[in-house]
């Protein structure tokens, strides 16, 4: 399968393609859960009445009493909304299990969630699926009240998950989807979108002229088989040279390094064996070279079809044929191959830039990206810069001393020295020095347990103990210094080789694919952050040195490359004009190049904090500062519109950070003694930190979201001595949403001008997963997913979070059942409790629902997709017989390797301060998908480097977006993000759920965190590649007894925008 790899977060010792849109300053900070929406929240109207017929929405004036518009206080002190009260919402007592309890139900006469008619289903699809046909939804009439249809076919889906463990296998011989996947179709293009300032942009893609040539398909056997890819590539290049002239017809075929060969034109035989000899490298010893025999059989398999390549680039066939795009990949592989290291889909070479060390023995090589894609415009290459982390070739002692950053004959290794370099070293190839030109190579498979002067061995088969010091001066004359350390074990366990670190050096060209330190990624940052002009230039640069039309591979199969950047039509979508309240001098925005400041300006909704005390675990913050710091604080919190008491309910006082857990119960107990009597409650936990605390944030964090029920404010010393305006700003926008506040909304929102979104009840969804990192084998993947709160702003989001099999894409709590022994099947999972949140805070139910869903790539489209909306489905007809609301499913991706630039960088006009493409950008023609409904869409100013835009793709569609609908309503959602005034670069939903899947990272019991994670699908192995270990899986729900569940988030927590 021709796929893209994600191996760009330099955080996975992956390549770095730099582009950070940073979030608000404010500290690493978690943030508050909202406090309910406060019993005056939705008042006015009963059960079902829609909003737009209840009296008085007093607007957002703070003054109106009824609808929405109460005071701040009002806002969030009122008693919880959630109660079942004034709405006819469930009622706490009632079963859980159905929407449909609850006092008073829905005020029509019929249950709460039983809204309109229920309809049949209906033959016609709008996507032409098997799987779903009864569960198709067809949009109904505006007049209806509810849009629900009879639940799908489970056992399809089912079926079809089982049929679909796609093989992950990179360079495989091509195994074609199951049909029963192709039976689903993605929706297509729905037409192109037309709002918005026109304009031309450059893309990285260059066009590829498709072959006519007659493509055949040899499958390759080599015996004795070898793992290594470069092995059996020797093999076939000895063979093309001994036998292109006579047996091969003359052809020059590709080879994918495993077992496939292609050619165009065919072999002059169907079947042959060959013997092929290869000889090792001169290793300077005057030793015969060892010689290895290998049998290849080479026989036709297949013709590949460019023929239906062509048809799909044309529009008229649906699915790309992914043989044919595999072989064209394998063809303009095989040059770079040869002359630079290829990983993945990238090449690296020391010659293509220059080497930066990034410490602790690593260094940057820099590189580019390359693959074919299908697009409107015919096929295209898609190059990119990209840089990576490789071993320095050292010496083992100097590797070590910059390991471990000390002059290390100084004193004895420590444990924790000897798992680091242990940890460093496993699985790296070394060469020895200790016989002169004789570089014989070994790889690493350990440390040994006792010191180099303690090691003896065997010599010979009566069983005669040497020491491997002795052994060494006798055999090479060669004195060993570092007799106090341990050796290298290389070789395997039962005959172990030992070599003494002196005598070893590292073989150059090795990626190192463990996961890089703080600094690590911060030098490699550096190295790749370009500026776009510079970014262009040197993507022309790399075409023209890679002279596709010289490369005798290319020239073989026909294939033609333009040296052109692809010039691409685009638009410029306006920025949304944002509401604030109405006591504020400003009472709406219009953002300027994707950003504004809050002066001048209140939240839309303040949220109160009323009760709340400080902890200071920093030594170098006096009490005296932590005080005048949390009394500033309180101030900008009071100044930006919310209501905030100055005084704490107890003075701020000063902990060690290892008492933070029982520092915080104390503390939290003390509080709660002096509250209770009161009936209060704690709102908020002020946090001063030391700016490198280790585990503690971690620590906090869990307590706090998990055990005591309280959302916190973390705050870095550096920030508390500085104390800047902006600073104060920023981290009251992320207290504000932590207590239940909003800090802003759009104007379209409340005016109710959101097509698709404002007309009836709309929830929207985000999804993500994280994985742990490379070299991490059993820590849980976590799966995120938040949920919109309110309806019709669409900006306050509930979130979830689940821990499930390490590296499973698919999310496997979206729907359970289990087995009560009391009430029997019981149903549940992260939708049904977000339906049903949504339910009680807006006293609707969602009759659209919007999922936005984070890391898939293109290989994992149909699993996901037939796995998660099936999930969705199950958890609405588990709601409520036949309900049904129509789904919309977009997947985004940041980590592809398409780039915008400006068509003319001088024009000011056309560029942002940093030089990239304007915020809102949108392309969806010439480089996007020849048939499905995709985009491109840079939503965000860019700050440095080179902006990266979201690719968005629709893969379900019963809403019928049109392409302008949906790009306005991202592009829109993308400057609702509560933790800072600007814009950001992928759409909010989806951004709070990585958030969230962060954040549940430190829930975790402490020896298997590991205190940050991998965004989805950020290790090797994304959909392909390094397969094996590294590749994750998209199997159905796996047994997963091994996964310890987290500790469950305080349900006042799960209610409140924490994780920001």
């Amino acid at each position: 399968m021709v796929r893209k790899k994600r191996t760009d977060i330099p955080s996975a010792g992956g390549e770095s393609s730099q582009s950070h849109d940073v979030g608000a300053g404010g500290g690493r900070g978690p943030q508050r859960p909202p406090q309910q929406q406060g019993g005056g929240g939705y008042s006015g109207g009963r059960g079902w009445v829609p909003q737009s017929q209840q009296a008085g929405r007093g607007g957002y004036s703070g003054a109106g009493g009824r609808g929405r518009g109460m005071s701040q206080q009002q806002y969030a002190g009122g008693p919880p909304d959630y109660q079942g009260r004034g709405r006819g919402g469930p009622s706490q007592q009632g079963s859980r299990e159905s929407y449909a309890s609850g006092r008073g139900g829905g005020g029509r006469g019929e249950g709460p969630f039983h809204g309109g008619p229920s309809r049949p289903p209906v033959p016609e699809l709008h996507q032409a699926t098997q799987p779903f046909q009864a569960a198709e939804t067809p949009q109904p009439a505006p007049s209806e009240a509810g849009s629900s249809s009879t639940p799908p076919e489970h056992a399809s889906l089912t079926q079809q998950l089982q049929q679909l463990s796609i093989q992950q296998e990179a360079g495989q011989a091509i195994q074609p989807i199951p049909p029963s996947s192709k039976s689903m179709r993605f929706p297509l293009r729905p037409g192109k979108g037309s709002s918005g300032t026109r304009c031309i942009v450059k893309a990285n893609h260059f066009f590829a002229e498709l072959p006519d040539k007659d493509l055949h398909q040899y499958d390759v056997t080599i015996t004795p088989e070898v793992t290594s890819r470069g092995v059996n590539r020797a093999v076939m290049q000895q063979l093309v040279r001994l036998y292109r002239e006579s047996h091969l017809g003359k052809r020059l075929p590709a080879y994918d390094g495993r077992k496939s060969l292609y050619t165009a034109g065919p072999l002059p035989f169907v079947s042959k064996e060959f013997k092929i000899t290869l000889v090792d490298d001169d290793d300077g010893s005057g030793m015969q070279r060892r010689e290895r025999e290998f049998r290849v059989v080479i026989k036709l398999a297949a013709r590949a079809d460019l023929h239906h390549l062509g048809l799909f680039l044309q529009g008229k066939q649906a699915d790309a044929p992914q043989e044919a795009l595999q072989v064209l990949d394998i063809v303009l592989r095989e040059l770079p191959t040869t002359r630079y290291c290829p990983v993945a889909r990238s090449f690296y070479s020391p010659d293509l830039g220059r080497r930066q060390p990034l410490g602790e023995g690593l260094e940057s090589w820099r590189g580019f990206y390359q693959s074919i894609r299908p697009t409107q415009m015919g096929l295209s290459l898609n190059i990119d810069m990209s840089s990576t982390a490789f071993i320095e070739p050292l010496p083992v002692i100097d590797f070590v001393t910059q390991l471990l950053n000390r002059d290390v004959s100084s004193r004895p290794l420590s444990d924790s020295d000897r798992v680091k370099i242990k940890k460093a070293l496993r699985g790296v190839k070394v060469e020895v020095t200790h016989r002169g030109n004789m570089r014989r190579k070994y790889r690493i498979s350990g440390l040994t347990s006792q010191a180099t002067r303690e090691l003896t061995f065997p010599v010979d088969e009566r069983g005669t103990i040497k020491s491997v010091v002795e052994y060494f001066y006798e055999t090479y004359g060669f004195i060993i210094q570092h007799t106090q350390w341990p050796c290298l074990q290389v070789g395997n366990q039962q005959r172990p080789n030992y070599l003494p670190m002196e005598v070893c050096k590292i073989v150059e060209g090795q990626r190192y694919s463990k996961r890089l330190n703080e600094r690590q990624i911060t030098a490699l940052l550096k190295v790749t952050c370009q500026r776009p002009q510079e970014r262009e230039f040197d993507i022309m640069q790399t075409v023209r040195q890679n002279a596709y039309h010289e490369d005798p591979y290319a020239k073989e199969f026909g294939i033609k490359i333009s040296e052109r950047l692809a010039s691409v039509e685009a638009r410029i979508l306006p920025a949304p004009w944002l509401k604030y309240h109405d006591t504020g001098r400003e009472k709406d925005c219009l953002p300027q190049v994707g950003q504004w400041n809050m002066m001048n300006k209140k939240m839309v909704n303040g949220g109160t904090v009323n009760n709340w005390i400080c902890i200071n675990f920093s030594r170098q913050v006096q009490d005296s500062v932590a005080r005048g710091f949390c009394y500033e604080l309180a101030q900008m919190c009071y100044i930006s519109g919310m209501a905030f008491n100055p005084e704490p309910v107890l003075p701020p006082i000063s902990a060690r950070p290892e008492q933070v857990e029982k520092v915080l119960k104390t503390r939290y107990h003390d509080a709660m003694t002096k509250l209770q009597p009161q009936n209060k409650e704690l709102d908020l936990l002020i946090v001063i930190l030391p700016d490198n605390n280790g585990s503690l944030y971690g620590d906090l964090k869990r307590i706090c979201e998990t055990d005591l029920g309280i959302v916190s404010q973390c705050c870095l010393n550096k920030h508390v001595y500085k104390m800047s305006k902006q600073y104060l700003a920023n981290v009251a926008l992320k207290i504000n949403v932590k207590v239940g506040g909003r800090n802003t909304v759009l104007v379209d929102a409340i005016s109710r001008r959101i097509p698709l979104v404002s007309d009836r009840p709309t929830i929207i969804f985000g999804a993500d997963v994280t994985h742990p990192h490379p070299g991490e084998d059993s820590s849980p993947s976590i799966a995120a997913v938040v949920a919109s709160q309110d309806w019709p702003e669409i900006t306050k989001y509930a979130g979830l979070v689940c821990a499930q099999a390490h590296r499973q894409e698919l999310i496997q709590d979206l729907y359970k059942t289990w087995q009560d022994p009391v009430r029997g099947t019981v149903s549940g999972g992260m939708i049904k409790e977000l339906l049903i949140s949504f339910r009680r805070a807006t006293g609707q139910k969602p009759q659209r629902i919007i999922f936005y869903r984070d890391g898939v790539s293109e290989g994992q489209f149909y699993q996901v997709l037939l796995y998660e909306l099936d999930a969705i489905r199950k958890a609405c007809a588990s709601l409520e017989p036949n309900y049904q609301p129509p789904v919309t499913f977009v997947v985004v991706q940041k980590r592809h390797h398409t780039r915008l630039f400006a068509n003319n960088h001088n024009d000011r006009r056309a560029v942002d301060r940093s030089g990239n493409i304007l915020p809102g950008t949108v392309v969806d023609s010439k480089i996007c998908h020849p048939t499905e409904f995709d985009f491109y869409l840079c939503s965000h100013a860019g700050i440095q480097g080179t902006s990266r835009p979201a690719h968005y793709h629709v893969l379900w569609d019963e809403n019928k977006f049109t392409a302008d609908a949906l790009q306005s309503l991202t592009n829109n959602l993308c400057y609702t993000y509560a933790r800072c005034t600007r814009s950001v670069s992928i759409v909010p939903p989806a951004y709070y759920a990585h958030l969230a899947a962060f954040r549940a990272r430190f829930y975790m019991e402490p020896e298997t965190s590991d205190s940050g994670s991998m965004t989805s699908g950020t290790a090797a192995g994304r959909g392909g590649g390094g397969a094996g270990a590294g590749a994750r899986s998209t199997r159905g729900p796996v047994a997963s007894a091994a996964v310890r569940p987290l500790p469950a988030l305080k349900e006042n927590v799960k209610r409140v925008m924490f994780y920001c």
